[in-house]
């Protein structure tokens, strides 16, 4: 299993194929060129943890054979950043593992994931200064949801319906300055449901990739209940790190580098040209980069608690206001 110190050197790298971006090899390293033969990203495959290929790209054997080899995950997406296929590097054969995730039924552990979500939540939205009284009441609010979802007993049900009443505070509170209405997963209906739903597929990714890597069923969660194609799993250890993503994009949008102007508008559907595309995976990969270790030792934590039948109460936190 990788080490948090081999984790600490790792690399993800993006390929803009529509760009004319192209993906060589030269001995044990990876090099990804521009249009113009300039050399973009240069590293060792020893280093590479996932690769991004966003647009048109023909699959060779030596991608393929150095993705086994070195040990590192290659997402396929278009030109839009919607993925087609992952090809996963993962560990084979822990059956005990699986086992142990068929056979666990219980809610406890849903209910840490969603408190620990909420309290991340909670503290971006400490962070806005001269409150107002709403905001104030907000923030009380996800305090007592924070605890409450942690109450003994609750179902799936529960615990989805206090994570989505927290939710519509959280969010309506952290873009009321730009008149937000609310989150629409996938609908992309404004440029901020069309920024976080890129900024969540890369993030879904990364935790993926970690989540393979030991050898889970992605496809078995949880909360979220099993679905045709779903990996389930992925997105419930998602979600404490989803404030990285929003934060990022809130900062952005103070900054002034969002602009309207990068977008264009089909019917009802904010779309991003890929030819815009870099500046905002850019701002958002670096943020979750920031948080890349504290990531690999959650999910690692996770890994050995579950294996290791530990209460709830034990398993990992991840807390955006100690990092």
């Amino acid at each position: 299993m990788m080490s948090t110190r081999d984790f600490e050197h790792k690399q993800i790298a993006f390929v803009f194929s529509n760009r004319g971006e192209k993906i060589s090899f030269k001995n044990d390293n990876i090099i990804v060129s521009d249009s113009e033969g300039k050399t973009k990203h240069q590293s060792t495959c020893y280093r590479l943890f996932a690769l991004f290929v966003c647009g048109d790209y023909c699959v060779t054997t030596g991608l393929l054979e150095r993705s086994k080899k070195f040990g590192f995950t290659i997402v396929f997406m278009t030109a839009s950043l919607r993925v087609t296929m992952i090809l996963p590097s993962k560990a084979e054969g822990n059956v005990l593992l699986r086992k142990r995730q068929y056979a666990y039924d219980k809610t406890d552990i849903a209910a840490r994931v969603i408190s620990n979500k909420i309290h991340n939540q909670n503290f971006l939205l400490k962070k806005i200064r001269k409150k107002a009284d709403d905001e104030k009441r907000v923030i009380a609010d996800l305090e007592r949801y924070e605890k409450d979802v942690l109450n003994p007993g609750l179902s799936v049900q529960e615990i989805m319906g206090i994570e989505g009443v927290s939710a519509k505070l959280y969010f309506k509170t952290l873009f009321a300055a730009y008149n937000w209405k609310s989150r629409q997963p996938r609908v992309k209906n404004d440029i901020t449901n069309t920024l976080l739903d890129i900024g969540y597929t890369i993030l879904f990714n990364i935790v993926n990739a970690l989540l393979e890597m030991y050898g889970f069923d992605v496809y078995v969660g949880i909360l979220h209940t099993q679905f045709f194609h779903r990996k389930s799993l992925v997105c419930d250890l998602e979600e404490p790190f989803r404030p990285i993503v929003d934060a990022a994009i809130l900062k952005a949008m103070n900054l002034g580098q969002v602009s309207k102007k990068d977008f264009w508008k089909n019917q009802s559907q904010y779309i991003l040209p890929w030819k815009n595309s870099q500046k905002y995976i850019s701002l958002i990969l670096e943020a979750i980069m920031e948080y890349k270790n504290e990531i690999f030792i959650y999910l690692q934590g996770y890994y050995r608690a579950f294996m290791r039948d530990k209460p709830a109460e034990e398993f990992p936190v991840f807390d955006m206001e100690e990092t």
